[in-house]
This record gives C-alpha cells, structure tokens and sequence, in this order.
C-alpha cells in the first residue's frame, strides 16, 4: 500500500510540474507565435468607424492600445448626435440621461464608472478611477465628485439634447417600455484593439438603454459583462439588451472560452447559445459579441441579424456585418 501511494504521489507531483513548467505554460500565457495581424482595432456598430480612426492613428504610430481605445471611444462620447452613447444620449423614463464605462488593460487593471451625470467623457474618468484611486468602480454622485476633484468639468451641454428631449416626450405619450433590437439597443460603443508590442486593451461607454428606469445600469461598465480582458489571452466587449450579458458574465465568457481553445469567432458563438439557453424570451433582443485574441484573431456574433461593427487592420477601416444566429 505504501509503494502505491508513493508512486501516486510522484505520479502528480510530476503531472503539476509538467503542468506549471515554463515551457508549458508558454503555450497557455506567453506563446512565441509570431503575431502578424497587429496592431488591429475592433468597434461596435456603424459608429466604430469614426472612433476606429483615431484609435488606429494611435496604434499606427506605435502607440498603446489603452490609449488607444480610451482616445478612439471618446470621439463617440462627444458627439451630440449619436443618441446612445455621451451627453447626446436618450434620457431614462424620469428624462436624465445617465452614463456608464469602463476601461482595461491586458494587466487586468481596470475602472469603472456608473450612473454619471454631466461629463462629458466618461472613459476618461473610468481611466482615472483605474490609474488615481485604489478602487475599480465609482458609481453616481461619488463618480461626479471624483471626476471634478480630477480635472473634469461638468458639460455646458443641454441634456437631454433637443433631439434626444423630442423622442422622449414622444415616448411620454404612452410610456411603454420595450426595446427593439437594432434601434434602442446601439447604446453601446465597444472598442478591443492589439497593439505592435502584443499589448491587448478594451474600452466600453455608454448611456444605455433609452427610456430605462431611474437607476438602471447595464453590462457597459460591468467587468466581466461589457467587457473583459487579458494579456494572456485576449479581450472581449458586448452590446446590446445588458440585461441578457450580465446574466452569463458574457464577456468572462468569451475570454475564458479562448482560453480553452476556443477561436475569437467559436467563443462569441458559443456564448450566445449560452444566453439563448439561459432566457425563454429572446423575441426583438439583440446582443451582440466581439472578440480579439493575442494572435490578432478576431471574431464577432449577433443573437440576431443586423449586428453590425467596425474593422480597422492594415487593410483599412470598414463596416462588416455580422453572423447571427436566429433571423
């Protein structure tokens, strides 16, 4: 019996030392494969395209990928017109319009900012939250003190907007909430990108779901739902009815799928049954997945058609549409 149980013990002592070994977990963490689809940037929806071009100039120069998608998201935060994403955003069902993002990079450092009032760039507060405090997420009122307190200042902008305050009073006439996919759900610019060091980072911003109750927050400033990323492995970022990611930790998902083999493209579908599984009423819901692995591989899946995102590698930036799976 004590034969046997000494050679157990060898046998599994051997078995981690293989397992942990330098030379294996090179394969896991730290693969020499030469890396020839870099640096690449990767946006949701039509929208991407504007944000992608300053990312890539960034990139292109041999910048960061942190800098990168802060700089590449921002652009769409500014814009006025863009009603889900910024100041510019619709308002929620008592006419405030609330903001969320987060921001991170391939070290798993991360910030996060939640139901922020009157900034204009949310991102970079996120970005502060995660390089000046000892803290991942600061949420509401906390997160406008901390904005101030670091720079920021609170917009001159009328929130809503005109165009935003319109639809809104429109709305009021029946107050019906119900989101449709495609229209209500861009409410989310995602950015992932690669840089030319191997350098992996994501960037998420929203002003979520229109006409939402007073106090929602969705995926978008979630870690591990809107986005998630690391260094050994690669990035994910989500869009669409948050609600349906947060259940399944969407993005986690991704990455933790890569990180058992599967491609970019495999593990956004994979992740998508998963939420189709998970919710009996998928019915004018959209959700929509990208993923970037460390090779520069890339993958994108919608739960259903009409996900669209934005493409930026040394062939030039451009729209694609994405698979999906139910019509």
């Amino acid at each position: 019996m004590s034969n046997r149980r000494s050679f157990i013990r060898k046998s599994s002592l051997g078995a981690l030392s293989f397992l942990f070994s330098k030379n294996n977990f090179s394969e896991w963490g730290e693969s020499k494969t030469e890396i020839k689809n870099k640096p690449i940037v990767l946006s949701t929806w039509r929208h991407g395209i504007a944000a992608n071009e300053v990312a890539w100039k960034i990139l292109n120069s041999g910048g960061n990928a942190l800098d990168a998608v802060e700089a590449g998201v921002s652009v769409t935060e500014s814009d006025l017109t863009n009603q889900t994403v910024g100041l510019g955003g619709l308002p929620d069902r008592d006419g405030f319009v609330t903001l969320d993002a987060c921001i991170m990079d391939h070290d798993c450092r991360c910030g996060s900012v939640a139901f922020l009032q009157h900034i204009e760039h949310p991102i970079q507060v996120a970005r502060k939250v995660m390089d000046q405090s000892p803290h991942v997420m600061l949420a509401g009122e906390g997160a406008y003190q901390f904005a101030l307190k670091n720079g920021f200042s609170r917009s001159n902008a009328e929130v809503p907007t005109d165009k935003s305050k319109k639809r809104y009073l429109e709305w009021l006439k029946e107050s019906k909430y119900k989101p449709e996919a495609n229209i209500e759900n861009h409410d989310t610019i995602g950015m992932i990108a690669l840089d030319e060091n191997g350098k992996i980072s994501g960037a998420c911003t929203t002003s979520g779901l229109a006409f939402k109750m007073h106090g929602r927050v969705g995926d978008s400033p979630i870690i591990g739902a809107g986005l998630y990323v690391d260094g050994e492995v690669g990035a994910a970022v989500a869009t669409g009815v948050g609600e349906m990611v947060m259940r399944i930790a969407g993005t986690h998902t991704v990455v933790e799928l890569m990180r058992n083999g599967a491609s970019p493209q495999e593990a956004c579908e994979e992740t998508i049954r998963r939420i189709i599984r998970k919710h009996s009423e998928i019915k004018n819901k959209q959700v929509g997945l990208l993923a970037l692995n460390t090779k520069g591989e890339y993958g994108a899946y919608g739960l259903t058609s009409g996900f669209t995102y934005s493409l930026y590698n040394k062939d030039g930036n451009r729209v694609l549409d994405s698979r999906f799976a139910v019509g």
